[in-house]
């Protein structure tokens, strides 16, 4: 009689339900059995349950945007001093702000920064942002958003996965679930610096969703190469031949044990995640190593010294990121939270930003790439017309502003209004839910459609809101 493997005496599924009287077989149920749902929503994504979960997927109908670069501005930036000109603001500064004006009374504050009209269609921005300025007739400014929360850690987890009362999947996570990404060498969602205190990994995570959809998180870049970020990636005690070793006699035994016995097509897609690794600390550093770009694109984007570096940095590697494939890309740059000081910090904040926000934009377009490329800017929420602490303004849940550029929206265009003091949205107000069916439908995806099983119930980012802003679709 031939003699039997070891891997065919005992298989992985009968030592969990043998051992400590099978109570590591629950653990087991516990990872497959909810994931495994996902085929049911539609036969799109029947093909994850074979192989990998991140193959690209067909969209619902074409798609205008292959990616989407989020650039959050974590803190609620002052729509008020930025996108939102209010002339009677300007006005009747020092008055008592009006009955119903959100937040806690109080006078109203003028903006102390002008406003210009900028380009052929005349958006009006903030002096604040010249370099950005010269890109208006690309940017669609809604100016009518509004969301549910005046307060950070709420409102910044709505912002990124659609509900605050609970544990849900985040916007770029369902967007891979959706689509899939190009590249199998690269994570599909990537976030850099993302905010840690306000809901941290939620923010980027999967929830219920296969881990497989979750962000990779890349720290706050604070050099001008990104070579302080790829000690984590590559494994410093095996190289890649010893480590492509060890994973082949893994898969080898994994592929015998499931030919025998039938594991998890699941649980075998969580092992897809240690390939993925793999083939990452060779794509990777590749991505990441600004040394490739010319002088003349860094000096673009504001690296080399003063205030623009790290942004500038990060907005380059995001570029860089897109061009590769990455399907979800978000740069979060932090410190908007102006109650007081804000005629010094705001100036600061848009400092930081403005030239490498006009160099991405620029960039994205010389290469082809806004064409297919959306780019979103905007906090989890605004700031009141009421000054606070002389020099400073409250949260404001109730309207504020964003902006999109790029793929599959109208440039050069002012989208809905706050009322004539900016404190409400009024005139073709846009929710949160509205705004993240209007990116999936950018993507090619119905926001209606995308659903997942979990817990008897189909989810979906919009729950059962949401609408798409149609108008500012081209």
């Amino acid at each position: 009689m031939p003699q039997q493997s070891f891997f065919s005496r005992l298989t992985r599924r009968q030592m969990l339900k043998s051992a400590s009287c099978g109570f590591g077989y629950l653990a087991l149920a516990g990872l497959t059995t909810d994931a495994a749902r996902v085929a049911h929503a539609d036969d799109r994504h029947l093909a994850s349950d074979y192989g990998s979960p991140l193959l690209p997927k067909a969209t619902h109908f074409p798609a205008r945007a292959k990616r989407i670069i989020f650039l959050f501005m974590q803190g609620g930036p002052s729509h008020l001093d930025t996108f939102d000109h209010k002339p009677l603001l300007q006005r009747d500064g020092g008055d008592a702000a009006p009955a119903g004006t959100p937040g806690k009374g109080g006078k109203l504050f003028a903006s102390p920064f002008k406003f210009r009209k900028t380009g052929q269609s005349g958006i009006e921005i903030t002096e604040l942002l010249p370099n950005l300025a010269q890109h208006a007739d690309d940017l669609c400014v809604i100016n009518s958003m509004h969301t549910n929360s005046p307060a950070h850690p709420q409102a910044t987890i709505e912002m990124h996965t659609g509900t605050s009362l609970f544990v849900r999947p985040s916007v770029g996570a369902w967007a891979l679930y959706g689509l899939g990404t190009v590249n199998q060498n690269l994570p599909g969602f990537i976030t850099i610096n993302p905010p840690e205190r306000l809901g941290g990994p939620q923010n980027y995570g999967s929830a219920f969703l296969p881990a497989s959809y979750q962000g990779t998180r890349i720290g706050a870049v604070r050099a001008g190469s990104g070579d302080d970020l790829l000690s984590q990636i590559i494994k410093p005690r095996a190289d890649l031949a010893a480590q492509r070793q060890q994973l082949d006699l893994i898969q080898e035994m994994n592929r015998e044990l499931l030919d025998q016995s039938r594991v998890s097509a699941e649980l075998e897609g969580v092992i897809e995640s240690y390939e993925l690794a793999f083939r990452m600390q060779a794509a990777v550093p590749q991505v990441l190593d600004l040394s490739k770009e010319s002088d003349a694109t860094k000096e673009m984007y504001g690296i080399g010294s003063g205030p623009t570096n790290n942004f500038g940095t990060q907005c380059l590697m995001a570029r860089r990121l897109a061009e590769a494939g990455v399907r979800y890309i978000e740069v979060c740059h932090q410190g908007w939270d102006q109650h007081n000081n804000l005629r010094e910090r705001l100036p600061a904040n848009c400092k930081a930003i403005d030239q490498p926000i006009a160099a991405l934009l620029k960039d994205l377009k010389q290469r082809g790439l806004l064409d297919d490329t959306l780019v979103v800017w905007g906090g989890e929420f605004g700031r009141t017309p009421q000054g606070q602490n002389s020099d400073g303004r409250n949260h404001n849940a109730a309207g504020f502003s964003m902006w999109l550029a790029g793929a599959g929206v109208k440039g050069g265009m002012r989208y809905g209004a706050t009322d004539d003091y900016g404190g409400r949205a009024t005139v073709n107000k846009v929710h949160t839910h509205d705004l993240h069916a209007t990116l999936l439908h950018v993507m090619g995806l119905d926001h209606e459609k995308l659903t997942y099983n979990y817990g008897g119930r189909d989810f979906r980012l919009t729950d059962v809101y949401g609408h798409v802003v149609r108008d500012i679709v081209s």
